[in-house]
């Protein structure tokens, strides 16, 4: 796939990662559909991917793990650019917490409500989000290209039974679509990232993130635009299908 003047959709794009990947790709001439909740920061993205380059941006506020804000967002897109080419699942939260959890012999559970908001957004989202994808591709006939941001916590990491169970569902998607929508010339992969610097990882205390960093076998957390690089090389390589990238600094080795 060309990006420049492409269409790409990217989700969770106000901030962090999404919006990283969305500069990247306006540097390089693709126009783009940028989807999250924050309207303030979405707007603040726009501004920035239009300086970058890209030349035509639009804003969507929706919420990924409600089918029909969904389904109505994608048709507008349709509307909006007349075409559809890429997808970027990157939108996604954390509710982190043990199983269970012992304090002054006290028993506590995670509980049901945060297992389901994290399985409803970062696993239920991007469903939802590649179903309405691969539909509006193959209906316009359009070769296309999903990218999934799974993460290497879908190995399974303490403290993210609700995470790691949806990053590893994204993983697992990933190739199940790449084998499924082939045959409409729509490809699918996926990446995941070890520790990436960006604006959350900056919130953590300086001790922790040095532990972080000295288990990594490159010595330095990741950056933004290097997922941002891997992003565009999915996008552009036609012959890269059902695949997941672990860009982790060779942390899970």
């Amino acid at each position: 796939m060309k990006i420049e003047n492409s269409v790409i959709v990217i989700t969770g794009a106000a901030q962090g990662l999404g919006q990283s990947m969305a500069l990247y790709l306006a540097a390089k001439g693709a126009k783009l559909a940028l989807i999250d909740l924050d309207n303030d920061k979405l707007s603040q993205a726009q501004s920035l991917c239009e300086q970058a380059g890209s030349p035509q941006v639009a804003t969507y506020l929706c919420n990924v793990a409600k089918e029909d804000d969904v389904s109505d967002v994608f048709n507008r897109i349709v509307a909006d650019f007349s075409a559809i080419h890429g997808l970027i699942n990157n939108a996604g939260i954390l509710r982190d917490g043990l199983l269970l959890k012992q304090k002054d012999g006290e028993f506590s559970k995670l509980p049901l409500s945060h297992w389901q908001s994290v399985i409803d957004v970062n696993l239920t989202g991007v469903f939802l989000c590649g179903r309405e994808f691969a539909y509006h591709a193959a209906q316009l006939g359009q070769p296309g290209c999903i990218i999934n941001i799974s993460s290497i916590s879908r190995a399974g990491n303490m403290g993210q039974s609700n995470y790691s169970a949806a990053k590893a569902g994204v993983a697992t998607l990933s190739v199940v679509w790449a084998k499924e929508l082939a045959q409409y010339g729509i490809r699918c992969n996926a990446i995941a990232p070890g520790f990436i610097r960006t604006d959350m990882t900056a919130s953590i205390r300086e001790d922790v993130l040095a532990k972080m960093t000295a288990m990594i076998p490159a010595k330095r957390m990741g950056e933004a635009d290097e997922i941002a690089h891997s992003v565009a090389f999915l996008l552009e390589n036609d012959y890269m299908n059902g695949r997941i990238i672990e860009l982790d600094g060779g942390l899970r080795l």
